[in-house]
C-alpha cells in the first residue's frame, strides 16, 4: 500500500489506455507521455502496460506501508527520499515509512511514478486509465489517498540507470498534412508550416493549445463532425491549433490541418506553458 501525502497540482493513475473502442465513444486515454510509462515499468521489472502515476507540474510526496521499489521517468525534477536527493531513470528501494517528495519539473511537464507490482486499482473496459473528459476509471489522485500495490512478477532488470534523451527548449513536431489542410488558406498553410507557435496555460491531458499566427481558413462551411486521432491538428474558430492528446474526444466539428507523427507524441504532452513549437511537415514514411 502506498499513502499519498500531497498529490500535487494534479496526480492521476494511468496505463496505455483503452485503444479500439472509438466505434463505442471512448477514447483511449492512458498516459499521454507513453515512452516514458512503458520505461519506468520496465525498470521495476513490471509489463510495459502495468498501472502508474502521472504526475503533473511535481508537488508528489508518499510513502509506503512496506518495501517497494520505484523508478521515475518522463519530465525531470527534483527527487528527494527523506529529504535526501535521489536519482530519477533508475530503480530506487524504498523501505517502509520513507517519504518520497517530487519536486516541479525542471523541464517538461509530466513525471511518471511506476511501482513494482503495478498499482492495483479496478479497470474499466480494460484499463485503469483516468481519462478526464469522459470520467471514466479512478477519480484524480487525493491527499491521503491509499493505493494497494499488486503482486510482484518478473525479474528486476539489472539496470543502475537508462539512459534517456533530454527533453528540447525547442520542439520540432513531425506532422502530415490533412486531412483538412484545403479548407486554409495558401497562406495559412504555409503560415503553418513555417511559423512559431507557443504552448498556453490552457492545455491540459485533453490537448495543447498554442497560440501564434492564426490560420484563415479558406471554407466557411460547417464540417460535419467526424473522427478525431491523437496528435491531430485541429483548428477552431479563433484560428489557433489544438494538438490533441491522450484524453481527446472521439470526434469533432472543426477541420484538421494536420496529424502529429505517432513517435512524437509524447514530445508534444511534454510541451511547457510558453515553451516554442514548430512544425515539420514529412511524409507518411518517416
Amino acid at each position: 500500500m502506498i499513502e499519498v501525502l500531497r498529490a500535487g497540482a494534479l496526480t492521476t493513475v494511468q496505463d496505455l489506455g483503452r485503444p479500439g473502442l472509438a466505434h463505442l465513444g471512448v477514447g483511449r486515454s492512458g498516459a499521454v507521455d507513453r515512452p516514458s510509462l512503458r520505461l519506468a515499468n520496465r525498470l521495476v521489472g513490471n509489463d510495459e502496460g502495468d498501472a502508474g502515476l502521472e504526475v503533473t507540474f511535481g508537488g508528489l510526496s508518499l510513502t509506503t506501508t512496506e518495501p517497494v521499489i520505484v523508478a521515475l521517468t518522463g519530465a525531470p525534477g527534483a527527487v528527494k527520499v527523506n529529504g535526501r536527493g535521489r536519482d530519477m531513470f533508475a530503480p530506487l528501494a524504498l523501505a517502509a515509512g520513507d517519504v518520497l517528495e517530487l519536486g516541479m519539473p525542471s523541464r517538461g511537464v509530466r513525471t511518471y511514478v511506476a511501482v513494482r507490482g503495478g498499482l492495483a486499482v479496478e479497470s474499466v473496459l480494460g484499463s485503469a486509465s483516468t481519462d478526464l473528459l469522459s470520467h471514466l476509471g479512478p477519480e484524480p489522485v487525493r491527499d491521503g489517498d491509499r493505493i494497494s500495490v499488486g503482486e510482484v512478477h518478473g525479474d528486476l532488470p539489472g539496470v543502475d540507470v537508462a539512459p534517456v534523451r533530454t527533453l528540447p527548449d525547442q520542439v520540432v513536431l513531425r506532422v502530415v498534412l490533412g486531412p483538412r489542410d484545403n479548407w486554409f488558406t495558401p497562406d495559412a498553410v504555409d503560415d503553418f508550416r513555417r511559423g512559431r507557435f507557443e504552448a498556453t496555460s490552457s492545455s491540459d491531458r485533453i490537448g495543447v493549445r498554442l497560440t501564434g499566427q492564426p490560420l484563415t481558413r479558406r471554407n466557411a462551411d460547417e464540417l460535419p463532425s467526424e473522427g478525431m486521432v491523437e496528435g491531430a491538428v485541429q483548428v477552431p474558430p479563433d484560428g489557433q491549433p489544438v494538438v490533441f492528446l491522450a484524453d481527446h474526444p472521439v470526434t469533432g466539428g472543426y477541420p484538421v490541418i494536420a496529424v502529429v507523427h505517432p513517435a512524437d507524441i509524447a514530445l508534444a504532452a511534454q510541451l511547457r506553458p510558453g515553451q516554442a513549437v514548430r512544425f515539420e511537415v514529412a511524409s507518411l514514411g518517416r
